[in-house]
């Protein structure tokens, strides 16, 4: 990437970069509403939200691109600083 990695192309909030921790780690809809304490609903309108701020067309897409811009953590491959979720 020409540029390197210093400023992101978008602006995500800190529950967003969780949503798209949670979706890289495999978890459906229903499964981040109940870890995060939210409705479905909620979570399905965030993860649309985020797949047309970050311009994917679905959710490989989105973990290739968190992949890519260093927001998410797979293995201890890629390892970035993630928010805190709230318990």
């Amino acid at each position: 990437m020409a540029g390197g990695k210093s400023e992101t192309p978008v602006s995500l909030s800190d529950r967003e970069l969780q949503i798209i921790d949670l979706v890289a780690a495999g978890l459906t809809n229903q499964e981040i509403a109940g870890k995060l304490e939210i409705s479905k609903r909620t979570v399905d309108n965030h993860i649309s939200n985020i797949l047309t701020k970050t311009e994917t067309e679905n959710r490989v897409a989105l973990v290739r691109w968190a992949l890519q811009w260093g927001k998410v953590c797979l293995n201890d491959v890629n390892c970035c600083t993630l928010p805190k979720q709230v318990e």
